[in-house]
């Protein structure tokens, strides 16, 4: 029976377990529905969770990737199911990757790693994952250095004013304090009073 389902479906089975994971959102939610989609696929353990796709820490898909083994396929009825994000999706499958697993989505019929397609599919999301990081990294990296040019100052505030900078090393030049009674007059750390110094 199962192998006529996968057929239907289009699944190709990898000889090992399907395991499927429903996943809702808030307590009034229920999962009967994905339950009954993912059991009609083929899902023989289904796992079972009521958590915000925005936890990082999902015990029950934890459980459920912890559970594959070589050959086995996990099965969700949509993506947003799964992950929060490109990225989230992107390490979760790699992890499931590293079990020796499939994957495959009911609704997004592209993503499917147990065909050629969806890996290519996938391979070409990760790709694109990529080159919106390093979009992002250039775009940040340049916003920083024209703010550099403005004169802004980039990361914490300094923890001595101007002022403060200026008694404190006026201080330690003619000898009037040591670093240890500066960082106490001025509430910072010894290492702060220690950079100050030519």
């Amino acid at each position: 029976m199962q192998k006529i389902v996968a057929k239907v479906f289009g699944f190709r089975h990898l000889s090992g377990m399907i395991f499927g994971y429903a996943r809702v959102s808030t307590d009034g939610q229920s999962v009967d529905a994905q339950v009954k989609a993912l059991r009609a696929a083929g899902a023989e353990k289904i796992f079972r969770e009521t958590a915000s796709g925005a936890k990082s820490d999902r015990a029950q898909l934890r459980r459920a990737i912890a559970a594959l083994g070589e050959g086995d396929t996990l099965l969700v009825t949509r993506l947003d199911r799964l992950a929060r994000s490109t990225r989230d999706l992107l390490n979760t499958l790699d992890t499931i990757a590293k079990a020796g697993a499939g994957f495959r989505s009911l609704h997004d019929v592209w993503a499917d790693t147990t065909t050629p397609h969806g890996r290519l599919m996938l391979t070409v999301l990760g790709g694109l994952a990529e080159f919106e990081r390093d979009l992002i990294r250039a775009r940040t990296g340049e916003g920083r250095e024209r703010a550099k040019a403005r004169g802004v100052h980039m990361g914490r505030p300094p923890a001595l004013t101007r002022h403060q900078r200026e008694e404190a090393l006026r201080d330690l030049a003619k000898g009037k304090a040591t670093q240890a009674d500066l960082a106490r007059r001025f509430n910072v750390s010894r290492s702060t009073i220690s950079r100050l110094s030519p």
